[in-house]
C-alpha cells in the first residue's frame, strides 16, 4: 500500500508555471506506476500524464504536451508534475494516483489517490 500527498497547487497568471510535487510513503514506490490526473468542476477526472516505474517511458494528453512534464525520483520516492505556460483551461484540481500493476490512461485502473492540489490560472 502507498500513501500519497500532493504540494505546490496555486494561483497563477496565465504563461505562468508551477511544479507539483506528490509525495509517496510506503514501501516500494518504484514499483509503482504514477499518473497525474486533473478534474474541473462539473468535468470527468481527465489524464493529464504518466510515468513508468523506471521514469524511462511517460506519456501526455494532448491538450498538455509540449507544456507540462512529468518526472520522478525514486529515491525521494516523489512524482513531479512541472507545468509551463499554464493556460486558464488548466485550472482544476489535480490528483496523483499509483497503479502497480501497469501504466493506464484510465483513472479506474489506479488504485492509490492523494487528496489533490487546487490549480488556478486567471486570464
Amino acid at each position: 500500500q502507498v500513501q500519497l500527498v500532493e504540494s505546490g497547487g496555486g494561483l497563477v497568471q496565465a504563461g505562468a508555471s508551477l511544479r507539483l510535487s506528490c509525495a509517496a510513503s510506503g514501501r516500494s514506490f518504484s514499483s509503482y506506476y504514477m499518473g497525474w490526473f486533473r478534474q474541473a468542476p462539473g468535468k470527468e477526472r481527465e489524464l493529464v500524464a504518466t510515468i513508468s516505474r523506471s521514469g524511462g517511458s511517460t506519456y501526455y494528453a494532448d491538450s498538455v504536451k509540449g507544456r507540462f512534464t512529468i518526472s520522478r525520483d525514486n529515491a525521494k520516492n516523489t512524482v513531479y508534475l512541472q507545468m509551463n505556460s499554464l493556460k486558464p483551461e488548466d485550472t482544476a484540481v489535480y490528483y496523483c494516483a499509483a497503479n502497480p500493476r501497469f501504466t493506464s490512461l484510465s483513472p479506474d485502473h489506479y488504485d492509490y489517490w492523494g487528496q489533490g492540489t487546487q490549480v488556478t490560472v486567471s486570464s
